[in-house]
């Protein structure tokens, strides 16, 4: 196929970049590149791979890529409260107008997929699936939930993922697992707020797999939504600070009730509708962790702070 991928040089994007030219998609990465070029390096010696800097607010521009595609697998947004909040009308403008150009541009037998979030939940009581009333907090929250309509109103894919975490060529340390793993690698301490909300996560490899996943499954899933995690890493954050501690013995973790996270995700998840589909996920939080271990040591706090999306 012939594969667009917005926002293919980001965190999920240029891990997902790979899989698809591994599986002989011929793909376009058609992305701001605000945060440079350097995450697909390792793939530009690839001869099925163009690189587009674009934004999907310009729709004539994106209109012209969008053209001749086979699929459109869309991850460009602005990601997370605090990079939203810090400038709301950008994000608006990007996370749902920039939608809204692509679902409208597309044909009827183009492909698209669309990376939404659990955020979209926002504080639930229960478990949440494809069917509960979403009832977004934040900003970032909302316009997903925005986005996740415009997609559905022409029949595309949402992917309502877990919150994400493991090492990517495009790193970013404001995910809840990366960022406690580097304060408990370079601080010897986590501080952690909201300890008992219960979140669910899921590696960016196994992430970026369920896309290559719904494109191989476009058939079934067209016009649907789907959980995308594992139930087994449906967790709290505490459990997640202990996993991080286990693993590196000399951290405290200290509990802070003053900090509260704006999004309130506090709730869990059921993904029995993808996984009874073939999905699974294949990596642990503390495989994810100890690959974090082989490269964070050597990272430097002021280097790091490249890595956030704020």
């Amino acid at each position: 196929m012939k594969v667009l991928v917005t926002g293919g040089a980001g965190y999920l994007g240029s891990t997902l970049v790979p899989m698809l030219l591994n599986k002989g998609h011929d793909v376009t990465v058609y992305d701001t590149l605000s945060w440079g070029v350097h995450s697909l390096i390792h793939v530009a010696n690839d001869t099925k791979l163009r690189i587009i800097k674009g934004d999907i607010k310009d729709r004539k521009h994106i209109a012209d890529e969008i053209a001749y595609q086979d699929a459109i697998i869309h991850l460009a947004a602005i990601v997370g409260y605090p990079a939203c909040d810090s400038n709301p009308d950008f994000a608006l403008a990007t996370n749902i107008s920039g939608t809204k150009n692509i679902a409208e541009l597309k044909s009827s037998n183009q492909i698209l997929i669309y990376a939404s979030t659990g955020s979209c939940y926002g504080a639930i009581n229960g478990i949440c699936t494809e069917t509960t009333k979403l009832n977004p907090l934040s900003l970032y929250g909302k316009s997903k939930a925005s986005g996740e309509e415009i997609v559905q109103s022409v029949g595309g894919i949402s992917l309502r993922l877990a919150t994400l975490f493991g090492i990517s060529t495009r790193m970013r340390l404001d995910l809840l697992v990366n960022d406690l793993t580097f304060k408990a690698i370079n601080c010897k301490n986590i501080e952690l707020y909201e300890g008992d909300f219960r979140r669910t996560f899921l590696h960016v490899r196994d992430a970026a797999e369920a896309f290559v996943f719904a494109l191989e499954n476009e058939q079934h899933m067209s016009g649907k939504v789907y959980n995308v995690g594992d139930e087994e890493l449906n967790m709290t954050k505490l459990d997640v600070a202990q996993i991080i501690q286990k693993l590196i013995p000399d951290c405290t973790i200290t509990q802070i009730y003053s900090k509260y996270d704006k999004d309130k995700r506090d709730y869990e998840v059921s993904y029995r509708k993808i996984n009874e589909m073939g999905y699974r996920h294949e990596i642990s939080i503390e495989e994810g962790i100890k690959e974090m271990l082989k490269l964070f040591p050597f990272l430097s706090v002021g280097e790091s702070l490249q890595y956030y999306n704020i």
